[in-house]
Protein backbone atom coordinates (compact mmCIF):
# COMPACT_ATOMS: atom_id res chain seq x y z
CA UNK A 1 0.00 0.00 0.00
CA UNK A 2 2.61 2.24 1.12
CA UNK A 3 4.02 1.78 -2.11
CA UNK A 4 0.79 2.51 -4.48
CA UNK A 5 0.60 5.78 -2.17
CA UNK A 6 4.36 6.49 -3.24
CA UNK A 7 4.16 6.17 -6.66
CA UNK A 8 0.95 7.90 -6.90
CA UNK A 9 2.90 10.90 -5.19
CA UNK A 10 5.82 11.00 -7.93
CA UNK A 11 2.72 11.01 -10.33
CA UNK A 12 0.99 13.77 -8.74
CA UNK A 13 4.08 15.66 -8.11
CA UNK A 14 5.70 15.03 -12.30
CA UNK A 15 2.14 16.41 -13.05
CA UNK A 16 2.66 19.35 -11.61
CA UNK A 17 6.02 19.89 -12.33
CA UNK A 18 4.69 19.54 -16.43
CA UNK A 19 1.76 21.73 -15.75
CA UNK A 20 3.93 25.13 -14.37
CA UNK A 21 2.60 27.68 -16.19
CA UNK A 22 -0.10 28.44 -19.18
CA UNK A 23 1.10 30.00 -22.31
CA UNK A 24 -1.17 31.85 -24.64
CA UNK A 25 0.14 31.81 -28.18
CA UNK A 26 -0.74 35.13 -29.56
CA UNK A 27 0.44 34.28 -33.19
CA UNK A 28 -1.46 32.59 -36.38
CA UNK A 29 -2.59 29.22 -34.29
CA UNK A 30 -4.55 31.36 -32.02
CA UNK A 31 -8.24 30.70 -31.96
CA UNK A 32 -9.41 33.82 -30.43
CA UNK A 33 -7.27 36.43 -29.96
CA UNK A 34 -9.39 38.77 -28.93
CA UNK A 35 -10.25 36.88 -25.95
CA UNK A 36 -7.11 35.75 -25.31
CA UNK A 37 -6.90 39.70 -23.98
CA UNK A 38 -9.72 39.29 -21.76
CA UNK A 39 -8.37 36.07 -20.32
CA UNK A 40 -5.14 38.30 -18.96
CA UNK A 41 -7.09 41.00 -18.19
CA UNK A 42 -9.23 38.34 -15.83
CA UNK A 43 -6.07 36.69 -14.44
CA UNK A 44 -5.30 40.07 -13.34
CA UNK A 45 -8.35 40.24 -11.33
CA UNK A 46 -7.71 37.08 -9.72
CA UNK A 47 -4.50 39.06 -8.09
CA UNK A 48 -1.93 36.93 -10.07
CA UNK A 49 0.69 38.58 -12.39
CA UNK A 50 1.04 38.22 -15.94
CA UNK A 51 3.94 38.08 -18.21
CA UNK A 52 3.75 39.63 -21.81
CA UNK A 53 6.61 38.27 -24.23
CA UNK A 54 6.88 41.50 -26.45
CA UNK A 55 7.34 39.64 -30.13
CA UNK A 56 7.00 36.51 -28.92
CA UNK A 57 4.59 34.41 -30.79
CA UNK A 58 2.85 37.51 -31.87
CA UNK A 59 3.07 38.43 -27.92
CA UNK A 60 2.22 36.15 -25.96
CA UNK A 61 0.67 35.75 -22.75
CA UNK A 62 2.51 33.42 -19.86
CA UNK A 63 1.59 32.64 -16.07
CA UNK A 64 1.33 30.22 -13.72
CA UNK A 65 -0.45 27.32 -14.30
CA UNK A 66 -4.02 26.46 -12.31
CA UNK A 67 -6.88 24.17 -12.75
CA UNK A 68 -9.05 27.34 -12.69
CA UNK A 69 -7.18 29.46 -15.24
CA UNK A 70 -7.10 26.61 -17.61
CA UNK A 71 -11.07 25.87 -16.91
CA UNK A 72 -11.79 29.84 -17.60
CA UNK A 73 -9.35 29.43 -21.09
CA UNK A 74 -11.51 26.71 -22.34
CA UNK A 75 -14.75 28.18 -21.75
CA UNK A 76 -13.81 31.50 -23.22
CA UNK A 77 -12.24 29.20 -26.57
CA UNK A 78 -8.90 30.71 -26.43
CA UNK A 79 -5.75 28.32 -27.71
CA UNK A 80 -3.12 27.51 -24.67
CA UNK A 81 -0.16 25.63 -24.00
CA UNK A 82 0.43 23.86 -20.78
CA UNK A 83 4.60 24.05 -19.85
CA UNK A 84 6.93 23.51 -17.36
CA UNK A 85 9.22 24.92 -15.03
CA UNK A 86 12.09 24.46 -17.36
CA UNK A 87 9.91 25.65 -20.28
CA UNK A 88 9.03 28.82 -19.09
CA UNK A 89 13.37 29.03 -18.11
CA UNK A 90 13.79 28.52 -21.27
CA UNK A 91 11.23 30.58 -23.34
CA UNK A 92 12.26 33.68 -20.66
CA UNK A 93 15.98 33.23 -21.33
CA UNK A 94 15.37 33.61 -25.17
CA UNK A 95 13.19 36.33 -24.62
CA UNK A 96 15.66 38.04 -23.08
CA UNK A 97 18.86 37.61 -25.47
CA UNK A 98 20.49 40.70 -25.95
CA UNK A 99 20.18 39.85 -29.52
CA UNK A 100 16.59 39.26 -30.67
CA UNK A 101 13.98 41.80 -30.54
CA UNK A 102 11.82 40.11 -27.45
CA UNK A 103 11.52 40.83 -24.10
CA UNK A 104 9.31 40.50 -21.25
CA UNK A 105 7.09 42.97 -19.45
CA UNK A 106 4.94 42.09 -15.95
CA UNK A 107 1.13 42.60 -15.80
CA UNK A 108 0.69 43.44 -12.38
CA UNK A 109 -2.96 44.79 -11.62
CA UNK A 110 -5.79 45.09 -13.90
CA UNK A 111 -6.53 49.10 -15.03
CA UNK A 112 -9.62 50.57 -14.34
CA UNK A 113 -11.04 51.36 -17.03
CA UNK A 114 -12.74 54.29 -18.01
CA UNK A 115 -15.26 55.06 -21.77
CA UNK A 116 -16.64 58.83 -22.67
CA UNK A 117 -19.49 58.78 -23.77
CA UNK A 118 -22.60 59.64 -24.04
CA UNK A 119 -25.77 58.28 -22.69
CA UNK A 120 -27.42 58.30 -26.33
CA UNK A 121 -24.86 56.08 -27.79
CA UNK A 122 -25.97 53.77 -30.48
CA UNK A 123 -25.03 50.16 -30.38
CA UNK A 124 -23.01 51.14 -33.84
CA UNK A 125 -21.21 54.39 -32.39
CA UNK A 126 -18.16 53.06 -30.71
CA UNK A 127 -15.79 49.79 -31.54
CA UNK A 128 -13.66 50.28 -28.33
CA UNK A 129 -16.98 49.42 -26.76
CA UNK A 130 -17.75 46.67 -28.93
CA UNK A 131 -14.45 44.80 -28.07
CA UNK A 132 -14.57 45.45 -24.60
CA UNK A 133 -17.90 43.92 -24.08
CA UNK A 134 -16.34 40.91 -26.75
CA UNK A 135 -13.23 40.35 -24.85
CA UNK A 136 -15.35 40.05 -21.36
CA UNK A 137 -13.35 43.02 -19.82
CA UNK A 138 -15.20 45.04 -17.43
CA UNK A 139 -15.16 49.54 -18.01
CA UNK A 140 -17.23 52.25 -16.76
CA UNK A 141 -19.20 55.05 -18.63
CA UNK A 142 -18.55 58.67 -18.31
CA UNK A 143 -19.44 61.59 -19.76
CA UNK A 144 -19.06 65.60 -19.46
CA UNK A 145 -20.98 65.95 -16.22
CA UNK A 146 -18.10 63.29 -14.08
CA UNK A 147 -15.25 64.91 -16.17
CA UNK A 148 -16.89 68.03 -15.00
CA UNK A 149 -17.25 66.73 -11.57
CA UNK A 150 -13.24 65.28 -11.24
CA UNK A 151 -13.77 61.66 -11.56
CA UNK A 152 -10.97 60.99 -14.12
CA UNK A 153 -8.44 60.86 -11.53
CA UNK A 154 -9.89 57.65 -10.28
CA UNK A 155 -9.23 55.97 -13.46
CA UNK A 156 -6.22 54.34 -15.11
CA UNK A 157 -7.50 54.65 -18.74
CA UNK A 158 -9.73 57.04 -20.78
CA UNK A 159 -10.83 56.40 -24.14
CA UNK A 160 -12.84 59.04 -25.67
CA UNK A 161 -16.09 57.86 -28.14
CA UNK A 162 -15.91 59.41 -31.27
CA UNK A 163 -16.88 62.71 -30.13
CA UNK A 164 -16.96 66.17 -31.75
CA UNK A 165 -15.00 68.24 -29.14
CA UNK A 166 -15.39 71.96 -30.83
CA UNK A 167 -19.01 72.08 -30.07
CA UNK A 168 -20.62 71.65 -33.33
CA UNK A 169 -22.30 67.83 -33.06
CA UNK A 170 -20.25 66.14 -35.26
CA UNK A 171 -21.43 68.82 -38.25
CA UNK A 172 -23.98 66.75 -38.97
CA UNK A 173 -26.95 69.09 -38.86
CA UNK A 174 -27.24 68.73 -42.68
CA UNK A 175 -27.45 65.48 -43.26
CA UNK A 176 -29.11 63.87 -39.58
CA UNK A 177 -30.38 67.38 -37.80
CA UNK A 178 -33.68 65.70 -37.94
CA UNK A 179 -33.46 62.45 -36.74
CA UNK A 180 -34.40 61.60 -33.12
CA UNK A 181 -30.46 60.42 -32.33
CA UNK A 182 -29.09 63.50 -33.15
CA UNK A 183 -31.80 65.95 -31.23
CA UNK A 184 -30.80 63.44 -28.06
CA UNK A 185 -27.38 63.95 -28.25
CA UNK A 186 -27.94 67.82 -28.89
CA UNK A 187 -30.36 67.76 -25.86
CA UNK A 188 -27.82 65.90 -23.84
CA UNK A 189 -24.94 68.33 -24.29
CA UNK A 190 -26.83 71.84 -23.87
CA UNK A 191 -28.63 70.81 -20.78
CA UNK A 192 -25.12 69.68 -19.34
CA UNK A 193 -23.61 72.93 -20.62
CA UNK A 194 -26.38 74.89 -18.76
CA UNK A 195 -26.39 72.98 -15.76
CA UNK A 196 -22.30 73.88 -15.20
CA UNK A 197 -22.78 77.13 -15.79
CA UNK A 198 -21.80 77.32 -19.74
CA UNK A 199 -23.44 79.06 -22.30
CA UNK A 200 -22.49 77.44 -24.86
CA UNK A 201 -21.74 73.02 -25.45
CA UNK A 202 -18.27 74.51 -27.36
CA UNK A 203 -17.45 76.22 -23.98
CA UNK A 204 -18.55 73.22 -21.75
CA UNK A 205 -16.39 70.78 -24.37
CA UNK A 206 -13.19 72.68 -23.83
CA UNK A 207 -13.50 72.22 -20.23
CA UNK A 208 -13.93 68.26 -20.58
CA UNK A 209 -10.53 68.95 -23.03
CA UNK A 210 -9.30 70.27 -20.42
CA UNK A 211 -9.98 68.11 -17.83
CA UNK A 212 -8.92 65.42 -20.15
CA UNK A 213 -5.39 67.09 -20.70
CA UNK A 214 -4.69 67.18 -16.98
CA UNK A 215 -5.89 63.83 -16.38
CA UNK A 216 -2.86 62.87 -19.14
CA UNK A 217 -0.64 64.92 -17.28
CA UNK A 218 -1.01 63.61 -14.08
CA UNK A 219 -0.41 59.94 -15.27
CA UNK A 220 -3.68 59.01 -17.02
CA UNK A 221 -3.20 56.97 -20.04
CA UNK A 222 -5.17 58.22 -22.99
CA UNK A 223 -6.94 56.49 -25.95
CA UNK A 224 -9.08 58.14 -29.23
CA UNK A 225 -10.46 57.02 -32.27
CA UNK A 226 -12.13 58.49 -35.17
CA UNK A 227 -13.42 62.32 -34.74
CA UNK A 228 -11.81 62.30 -30.88
CA UNK A 229 -8.42 62.54 -32.08
CA UNK A 230 -8.59 65.48 -34.25
CA UNK A 231 -11.30 67.49 -32.56
CA UNK A 232 -9.61 66.97 -29.56
CA UNK A 233 -6.61 68.91 -30.27
CA UNK A 234 -8.56 71.69 -32.73
CA UNK A 235 -10.49 72.37 -29.35
CA UNK A 236 -7.10 72.74 -27.61
CA UNK A 237 -5.61 74.95 -30.30
CA UNK A 238 -9.19 77.36 -30.63
CA UNK A 239 -9.06 77.88 -27.03
CA UNK A 240 -10.37 81.45 -26.01
CA UNK A 241 -11.89 81.29 -29.86
CA UNK A 242 -15.25 81.02 -31.14
CA UNK A 243 -14.82 78.75 -34.40
CA UNK A 244 -18.79 77.53 -34.13
CA UNK A 245 -21.18 78.84 -36.68
CA UNK A 246 -24.62 79.96 -35.60
CA UNK A 247 -26.24 76.82 -36.47
CA UNK A 248 -24.10 75.23 -33.69
CA UNK A 249 -23.92 77.85 -31.12
CA UNK A 250 -26.65 80.65 -32.01
CA UNK A 251 -23.51 82.76 -33.26
CA UNK A 252 -20.87 83.76 -36.12
CA UNK A 253 -17.86 82.26 -35.68
CA UNK A 254 -14.55 84.46 -35.43
CA UNK A 255 -13.90 85.35 -38.89
CA UNK A 256 -9.82 85.69 -37.88
CA UNK A 257 -10.47 81.98 -36.20
CA UNK A 258 -8.01 80.87 -38.08
CA UNK A 259 -4.76 82.88 -37.46
CA UNK A 260 -5.30 82.54 -33.60
CA UNK A 261 -5.21 79.04 -33.44
CA UNK A 262 -2.53 78.37 -30.57
CA UNK A 263 -0.60 74.75 -31.87
CA UNK A 264 1.47 75.20 -28.96
CA UNK A 265 -1.89 73.66 -26.80
CA UNK A 266 -2.30 70.70 -28.89
CA UNK A 267 -0.83 66.77 -28.70
CA UNK A 268 -0.25 65.79 -31.79
CA UNK A 269 -0.74 67.91 -34.67
CA UNK A 270 0.06 71.53 -36.14
CA UNK A 271 -0.18 73.91 -38.53
CA UNK A 272 -3.90 72.42 -39.65
CA UNK A 273 -6.78 74.37 -41.39
CA UNK A 274 -10.05 74.81 -40.32
CA UNK A 275 -12.73 74.13 -42.34
CA UNK A 276 -15.19 76.73 -42.02
CA UNK A 277 -18.01 74.60 -43.59
CA UNK A 278 -20.70 74.20 -41.25
CA UNK A 279 -22.31 71.67 -42.85
CA UNK A 280 -19.45 69.81 -44.45
CA UNK A 281 -18.26 66.31 -42.15
CA UNK A 282 -14.81 67.39 -41.97
CA UNK A 283 -13.53 69.89 -39.06
CA UNK A 284 -10.21 70.66 -40.60
CA UNK A 285 -7.85 69.13 -43.18
CA UNK A 286 -5.60 66.38 -40.65
CA UNK A 287 -7.94 63.98 -41.81
CA UNK A 288 -7.31 62.68 -45.41
CA UNK A 289 -10.60 62.43 -47.32
CA UNK A 290 -11.54 59.47 -49.79
CA UNK A 291 -11.03 61.88 -52.62
CA UNK A 292 -7.59 62.58 -51.49
CA UNK A 293 -6.77 58.76 -50.85
CA UNK A 294 -7.92 57.54 -53.56
CA UNK A 295 -8.18 54.25 -51.99
CA UNK A 296 -10.85 51.27 -51.87
CA UNK A 297 -11.58 48.40 -49.52
CA UNK A 298 -9.48 46.30 -51.78
CA UNK A 299 -6.10 47.88 -51.86
CA UNK A 300 -6.77 50.19 -47.72
CA UNK A 301 -3.67 48.52 -45.89
CA UNK A 302 -1.59 50.43 -42.99
CA UNK A 303 1.86 48.79 -41.95
CA UNK A 304 2.99 48.61 -38.40
CA UNK A 305 6.09 50.15 -37.50
CA UNK A 306 8.86 47.46 -35.75
CA UNK A 307 10.36 48.65 -32.86
CA UNK A 308 13.08 47.84 -30.48
CA UNK A 309 11.41 45.47 -27.52
CA UNK A 310 14.05 46.24 -24.80
CA UNK A 311 14.86 50.19 -25.98
CA UNK A 312 11.08 50.80 -27.33
CA UNK A 313 8.54 48.75 -24.95
CA UNK A 314 6.07 50.82 -25.00
CA UNK A 315 5.44 51.20 -28.94
CA UNK A 316 6.42 47.41 -28.87
CA UNK A 317 3.64 46.73 -26.69
CA UNK A 318 1.28 48.99 -28.55
CA UNK A 319 2.47 47.33 -32.00
CA UNK A 320 2.04 43.46 -30.78
CA UNK A 321 0.19 41.62 -33.68
CA UNK A 322 0.00 38.36 -36.02
CA UNK A 323 -0.18 40.84 -38.65
CA UNK A 324 2.36 43.53 -39.59
CA UNK A 325 -0.38 44.66 -42.41
CA UNK A 326 -3.54 45.27 -41.67
CA UNK A 327 -6.44 46.23 -43.30
CA UNK A 328 -7.67 50.12 -43.61
CA UNK A 329 -11.01 51.30 -42.48
CA UNK A 330 -12.74 54.45 -42.89
CA UNK A 331 -14.45 57.18 -40.17
CA UNK A 332 -15.49 60.62 -40.02
CA UNK A 333 -11.67 60.66 -39.03
CA UNK A 334 -9.95 58.17 -41.22
CA UNK A 335 -6.05 58.79 -40.88
CA UNK A 336 -3.50 61.87 -40.36
CA UNK A 337 -1.70 63.73 -42.38
CA UNK A 338 1.80 63.12 -41.81
CA UNK A 339 3.19 66.57 -42.40
CA UNK A 340 0.65 67.85 -39.82
CA UNK A 341 2.13 66.06 -36.84
CA UNK A 342 4.30 67.69 -34.05
CA UNK A 343 7.82 66.03 -34.75
CA UNK A 344 7.95 64.64 -31.35
CA UNK A 345 5.30 62.14 -32.24
CA UNK A 346 5.88 58.21 -32.58
CA UNK A 347 4.14 56.66 -35.96
CA UNK A 348 3.38 53.13 -35.20
CA UNK A 349 1.15 52.53 -38.25
CA UNK A 350 1.20 54.36 -41.91
CA UNK A 351 0.03 53.90 -45.76
CA UNK A 352 3.24 55.28 -47.11
CA UNK A 353 1.74 55.66 -50.48
CA UNK A 354 -0.37 58.45 -49.42
CA UNK A 355 1.35 59.63 -46.79
CA UNK A 356 -1.23 59.14 -44.70
CA UNK A 357 -0.16 57.67 -40.61
CA UNK A 358 -3.23 55.62 -39.18
CA UNK A 359 -2.03 54.95 -35.46
CA UNK A 360 0.17 57.11 -33.44
CA UNK A 361 1.20 58.16 -29.85
CA UNK A 362 3.12 60.30 -27.56
CA UNK A 363 3.47 61.76 -24.29
CA UNK A 364 2.03 64.46 -21.92
CA UNK A 365 3.32 65.53 -18.36
CA UNK A 366 3.47 61.61 -16.77
CA UNK A 367 0.79 59.79 -18.95
CA UNK A 368 0.98 59.04 -22.63
CA UNK A 369 -1.93 59.44 -25.15
CA UNK A 370 -1.99 57.15 -28.34
CA UNK A 371 -4.64 58.65 -31.29
CA UNK A 372 -6.10 55.94 -34.06
CA UNK A 373 -7.93 56.81 -36.83
CA UNK A 374 -10.67 54.95 -38.18
CA UNK A 375 -14.34 54.20 -36.86
CA UNK A 376 -14.22 49.67 -37.29
CA UNK A 377 -11.65 47.86 -37.72
CA UNK A 378 -14.17 45.17 -39.30
CA UNK A 379 -16.31 47.36 -41.22
CA UNK A 380 -14.74 49.08 -43.92
CA UNK A 381 -17.05 52.40 -44.13
CA UNK A 382 -19.85 51.36 -41.04
CA UNK A 383 -22.57 53.99 -42.05
CA UNK A 384 -24.89 55.86 -39.47
CA UNK A 385 -27.77 53.75 -38.45
CA UNK A 386 -25.97 50.44 -39.73
CA UNK A 387 -26.02 47.39 -37.00
CA UNK A 388 -22.76 46.70 -34.37
CA UNK A 389 -20.15 44.47 -36.01
CA UNK A 390 -20.50 41.01 -34.59
CA UNK A 391 -17.56 40.11 -33.22
CA UNK A 392 -17.45 36.35 -33.07
CA UNK A 393 -17.28 36.39 -36.72
CA UNK A 394 -14.22 38.59 -36.16
CA UNK A 395 -12.03 37.07 -32.91
CA UNK A 396 -8.53 37.15 -34.86
CA UNK A 397 -9.05 40.56 -36.10
CA UNK A 398 -5.52 42.40 -36.28
CA UNK A 399 -7.04 45.88 -36.39
CA UNK A 400 -9.20 44.72 -33.05
CA UNK A 401 -5.97 44.08 -31.45
CA UNK A 402 -4.19 46.85 -31.69
CA UNK A 403 -7.41 48.48 -29.39
CA UNK A 404 -6.56 46.05 -26.91
CA UNK A 405 -2.96 46.49 -26.59
CA UNK A 406 -3.82 50.18 -25.69
CA UNK A 407 -5.92 48.26 -22.45
CA UNK A 408 -3.29 46.04 -20.89
CA UNK A 409 -0.48 48.72 -21.59
CA UNK A 410 -1.44 50.38 -18.28
CA UNK A 411 -0.82 47.31 -16.50
CA UNK A 412 2.72 46.84 -17.88
CA UNK A 413 5.87 47.13 -15.98
CA UNK A 414 9.59 45.80 -16.61
CA UNK A 415 10.16 42.45 -15.17
CA UNK A 416 13.00 42.29 -13.53
CA UNK A 417 15.63 39.68 -14.62
CA UNK A 418 16.33 37.01 -12.12
CA UNK A 419 20.47 36.99 -11.01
Amino acid sequence: MRRILFIALLALSGLAARASYLLIPMDDTQTNHLKAYGVAYWVLQQQTEVDWLLNYQGGSFMFPYSRKFESELNVRGVSYQVISDAQQVQIEGQVSQPDVNMDVMRLDKPPKIAVYSPKSKQPWDDAVTMVLVYAEIPYETVYDGEVLDGKLPTYDWLHLHHEDFTGQHGKFYRTHGNTPWYRAIQKEDEGTAAKYGFGKVSQMKLSVVKKVRDFCAGGGFLFAMCSAADTYDIALSADGVDICESVYDGDPSDPNAQKKLDFNNTFAFQNFTLNRDPFDLESSDIDNQPYERGLSEGNDFFSLFQFSAKWDPIPTMLTQNHQTVVKGFLGQTTGFKKNLLKPDVVVMGETRSINEVKYIHGTMGKGTWTFYGGHDPEDYQHLVNEEATDLTLHPNSAGYRLILNNILFPAARKKKQKT
